[in-house]
Parts: structure tokens; sequence; C-alpha cells
């Protein structure tokens, strides 16, 4: 059983799981002193038999103490978090010369669109592949996410990559894979009853396996692959 999170594949990754761990164990202290505070008035200040209650009036440099100090560390975690976040989310800080591929989800399948050996997405050399994405490693890469019919959410865990795809919207989301392999595409929406079938494959290819997947793949869709020949007896 895996108890944190699966291996990172991605630039950003790293940046990632930092920010997790910092609000994890900023919220693990604040739950710590709290639980800790209120088990010891419990037992400091339960009911004992001939002991009379006296009321208290507050006291301001302690109220003071325990607002500002929650504050600060929300505060703290809020600021580290938001670089990492825009720099994730914000289209103007996408980075350039990333490769760009359609994928529109419907229930319950992925339908990538790829662009041809050209490169570019919208030409008439684009095919398409279903339930299987294919990006080259060490380069960014810029997914264009559509949904047909409900909410489904584009999710490679690999990559700490998890995006809402929302019908009549275009979201774009971006990732760069630092190694080769094979990673599972998830849909992690609940988009129906075949939600749970909802799955694909993302194949990071070295830059020569890229180019020649996309050039065989893109023949074959455009009807223009080489056939092999078979001499004659």
């Amino acid at each position: 059983m895996e108890w944190g999170f699966p291996e990172n594949f991605s630039t950003f990754g790293d940046s990632i799981d930092a920010t997790y761990g910092a609000i994890f164990y900023v919220t693990a202290i604040a739950f710590v002193v709290v639980q800790g505070l209120l088990i010891y008035c419990i037992i400091r200040y339960r009911h004992r038999e001939g002991r009379k209650a006296l009321p208290i009036h507050g006291n301001t440099r302690l109220e003071i103490i325990w607002t500002v100090i929650p504050a600060i560390g929300v505060l703290s975690v809020a600021y580290l978090s938001a670089s990492v976040w825009l720099d994730i989310k914000d289209e103007s800080r996408f980075p350039g010369g990333a490769y760009e591929v359609g994928l529109h989800a419907s229930q319950f399948e992925w339908n990538v669109t790829n662009p041809g050996p050209d490169g570019a997405l919208g030409t008439d050399d684009d095919f398409p592949t279903r339930n299987a994405l294919h990006v080259p490693v060490d380069q960014p890469v810029r997914v264009l996410l559509t949904a047909e019919d409900v909410i489904h959410s584009f999710f490679l865990p690999n990559f700490r990559v998890k995006q809402d795809a929302v019908p009549g919207m275009e979201i774009p989301v971006w990732f760069e894979a630092i190694a080769p392999g094979v990673f599972d595409l998830g849909c992690a929406e609940l988009c129906g009853l075949g939600h749970y079938r909802m799955r694909g494959t993302l194949t990071v290819h070295s830059p020569e396996d890229f180019e020649a997947w996309q050039a065989e793949e893109g023949g074959v869709a455009s009807g223009t692959a080489e056939t092999p020949t078979v001499a004659a007896r």
C-alpha cells in the first residue's frame, strides 16, 4: 500500500509536494496544539465535588496570541503556495514552445486530437487517438481540455496534474515530463455510472521515438502509411 504521492515525473511536481508538505505539517502542529490544550482544559477544569466554578472575564494577551499566531501561519502558507499555483494555473505563465494537443472528455472516454508531423494543432494532418495520450519528454505540453456532456477531471497523478473539463469551456493545462514511461490517465470526477472505466494511458516518448510514433500514427490516420510488400513467388 502506498501512503504518499506516487513518484513524481513532472518539472513542477517537487514544488507541489513541498507545498503540500508545508500545509500538512502546519495543520498537524496546529491540530496537536489545539487538541492538547483542549484535553488539558477538560482535565484541569473538570467538575470536582466541593469546588465552585468561578467566572472568567477573558485575557486580552492570550486572545491576541491565539489570533496572531494562526493568522501568521495561514498567511505564510498562502504566500508560499500562491506562486506555485500561479506558475501552474496562470495561462500567462505557461512556458513557450509547448507541444499542443486537444483532449475531449465524454462518457466514458478520452478522445485525443494529435497534431501531425507539421507539429501544429488544427491543421489537416491532425489525427485522433482514444484513451491514449502521447507526448515527448523534456518539452512542455499544453493540453486543451473540453467536455461533451458532464464535468470530467483530467488527472495525471505522477505529474501532479488535476484539472476539470467543463462542457462549453476550453480549459488549458500544461506539464512537462522529465522521463519516458507509461503512466495512468484517469478521471477524478464522478461523471456517471461508467466513471470507473474512464481511464487511459499517458505515454512519454524520447524525442526520437516520439517523432517515429507521430509519423507512423499520422500516416495511418491519413492513409499514407507505407504498407509492406510481399515478394512474388
